[in-house]
């Protein structure tokens, strides 16, 4: 396929895909739920973190996660007592159990206390290339707080090579301006252009033959060739094409 021919086939798939009736089957419904930019923030870093696996649930644990934090993250995050968080114990999602929970709890608290809020830890960081940078220093800040070692598997780090998909899902959630009613938006220190599309085995195996992607293994250095391809087709919204690629991938079976 010709470059034009590939850059609008994939604007289309943009155009079917991204717009709101996705909301409904995808975890992006629940920072939908909020209004106050706190509340988008936490339950989208939230919903992100649990967001592999089936995708119903996703969904379904992650409702279940708000409710545990009585549908106000923010006001939860900020001023849990200890009795809270013993409710937390009881939630599991795959290998991401109440501990993990509440060490996140703790955590996102350190970062509204002492680091003036989600934002900033990664607006603080970021360079005019991707968020390599800026989500690897977020995980150095988030793990300042006491925590098993095992936890900090939850948080993905790409300067060891991992693709980070759930973190680069969550941004393009709060950063993208996609004027479409989907992805949210709220964080304007981050420009969208310097965004990284969610790899995963659907995305990755369709930008494979599409060729977008050549790199066989769906991480950092896959990220980073995807990245620069997207770029072409679109320098100032390269994640766009994370509805095409994903839809291709999960609802046509290309």
């Amino acid at each position: 396929m010709k470059f034009n021919e590939l850059k609008e086939f994939l604007d289309e798939k943009v155009e079917l895909y991204n717009r709101p009736d996705f909301i409904e089957s995808d975890p992006i419904q629940i920072p939908h739920s909020f209004s106050v930019k706190e509340d988008i923030e936490i339950s989208a870093f939230l919903a992100a973190t649990i967001a592999w696996g089936n995708r119903k649930m996703i969904i379904n644990n992650a409702k279940k996660l708000m409710n545990i934090l009585g549908n106000s993250p923010y006001d939860f995050v900020m001023n849990h007592s200890e009795e809270n968080l013993e409710n937390l114990h009881s939630f599991v999602h795959r290998t991401f159990n109440g501990q993990d929970a509440v060490t996140f709890i703790k955590a996102l608290q350190n970062i509204y206390q002492n680091h003036n809020g989600l934002e900033s830890v990664f607006s603080k960081y970021q360079n005019q290339k991707d968020q390599t940078e800026s989500i690897s220093n977020f995980k150095k800040v988030f793990f300042e707080v006491v925590h098993l070692p095992r936890t900090t598997k939850h948080i993905s780090d790409p300067l060891n090579n991992s693709a980070a998909k759930r973190l680069n899902m969550m941004l393009r959630w709060l950063c993208r301006q996609d004027n479409k009613g989907v992805d949210i938006g709220i964080w304007k220190t981050i420009n969208p252009a310097y965004l990284s599309c969610p790899l995963d085995v659907h995305s990755g195996n369709v930008a494979r033959k599409l060729g977008l992607l050549t790199r066989k293994q769906n991480d950092a250095k896959a990220l980073a060739e995807l990245d620069f391809n997207l770029r072409k087709l679109d320098a100032n919204d390269p994640t766009k094409y994370d509805f095409a690629l994903f839809g291709l991938g999960v609802f046509e079976g290309f």
